[in-house]
């Protein structure tokens, strides 16, 4: 093994619907190949955070569940900036991206206070809205690394994310077919350095097998490894899925 890579898994219990363990099945599988040690580690309520994390990951989760664990993610707030501001890797969706932002504000009128790492926030409609941002999603990539590859998912959420400040994260994606953030910008997704916050469910990495290579290639940079044999791994299955999902949904 040439390193040890630590994944933590924030609130496995409470965030995680609609395949999103998924997420942490593709960067081991990934890792594995590379023969890169992985070092899987889950968070719960009333627990600390590791000492050492290469890449946080939170799914997402109803309203319930997010007025259940966002106290608790005030008392880890100091660390989790700390990690992302020296360039550790995240990957939040749908409901942990949102308690990832500033605020969230429930259909009830109820303030959920996030940690800020995203200057977004969130409002959910009323109870009587009818439309919801449900469907799958085909989006273009904004990372420039990336060079504006397609990402594909599928979004499943009422609640209407806006920005607060743009010149600190910018948008994942601009969408060619679904909602995103909300349901007039056609913007989805927010990044902030090895940060970021999407609604793509079912489940994002396996689908964007490009996206895993950058979270990866980013922590070996970090850590001063070689990501030569990034480039000789074979993930076409997974990119002819993403190629037969964009040519449907287009």
């Amino acid at each position: 093994m040439q390193s040890k890579f630590y994944i933590t898994h924030l609130y496995p219990l409470e965030m995680s619907i609609y395949g999103d363990m998924g997420n942490i099945i593709a960067m081991k599988y990934i890792l594995n190949l590379l023969d890169i040690e992985v070092i899987y580690q889950k968070v719960n309520i009333a627990q600390k955070l590791p000492y050492r994390t290469d890449w946080y990951f939170i799914g997402g989760g109803q309203d319930k569940e997010q007025l259940i664990i966002y106290e608790d993610l005030q008392q880890k707030k100091e660390q989790l900036l700390n990690d992302i501001k020296g360039g550790v890797g995240l990957l939040a969706i749908c409901g942990g991206y949102q308690l990832l932002g500033k605020k969230f504000v429930t259909g009830r009128g109820e303030q959920v206070l996030g940690i800020g790492l995203f200057d977004i926030t969130t409002q959910a409609p009323s109870s009587n809205v009818k439309t919801r941002c449900i469907g799958n999603l085909v989006e273009k990539c904004l990372i420039p690394e990336l060079n504006q590859i397609n990402l594909v998912g599928f979004e499943n959420h009422s609640g209407q994310t806006n920005f607060t400040n743009r010149s600190k994260c910018l948008p994942l994606a601009k969408v060619i077919a679904g909602y995103g953030n909300n349901l007039e910008s056609k913007y989805e997704g927010c990044v902030y350095k090895n940060a970021v916050g999407t609604y793509l469910h079912g489940s994002c990495l396996p689908k964007n097998p490009e996206l895993t290579l950058w979270f990866i290639r980013n922590q070996l940079l970090r850590k001063n490894l070689s990501t030569k044999r990034l480039g000789e791994l074979n993930l076409e299955i997974s990119r002819k899925t993403n190629k037969q999902l964009v040519n449907k949904f287009k």
